[in-house]
């Protein structure tokens, strides 16, 4: 759909696809499955539907910046950030690509065989599944601290949801 500004959605969605995620910056808001719709409305509106991590994530604002800033670029001026609570987000909304990145970056990946597991997470940079958990809570509250009993590196498992 065009609308009277000559902007359409899947050019809002192409210019989304580029904002990252503050905590994770390999990850865009598209990887991470947050991006859940875009409209164009008449006069030049964009509205843009994102649906939190969790409830309270505090990256959320920074997030809703981001977007303000990258439609800015693209001279949108009337843009409308709607936040979507239901259904709740999930893993599974994360993109394969946006996996692989987070083990590329040394974050292992959502499994969905386990939630929060003592251990048997594969270790990001050896890939061994002789690990351990040291905490539930990792560096952010979406993430838990394991440490691989070969390699001996600490790293986050991005927790199931």
């Amino acid at each position: 759909m065009v609308n009277s500004a000559g902007i359409t959605r899947e050019q809002v969605w192409d210019w989304l696809q580029q904002v990252t995620d503050p905590e994770i910056p390999v990850l865009t808001i598209h990887d991470l499955g947050i991006l859940r719709d875009v409209a164009v409305h008449d006069g030049g509106q964009v509205e843009v539907f994102i649906t939190p991590t969790y409830n309270g994530c505090p990256a959320m604002d920074m997030i809703a910046a981001n977007i303000r800033i990258a439609l800015a670029e693209q001279g949108i001026t009337q843009l409308k950030i709607t936040s979507v609570l239901a259904p709740a987000w999930t893993t599974d909304w994360m993109t394969e690509e946006g996996k692989k990145k987070l083990c590329d970056y040394g974050i292992a990946a959502p499994d969905k065989r386990f939630t929060i597991a003592n251990d048997g997470v594969e270790c990001p940079h050896c890939h061994s599944t002789h690990t351990k958990l040291l905490s539930e809570f990792g560096s952010t509250a979406c993430k838990a601290l394991y440490q691989c009993n070969d390699c001996k590196e600490p790293f986050d498992y991005f927790k199931c949801h």
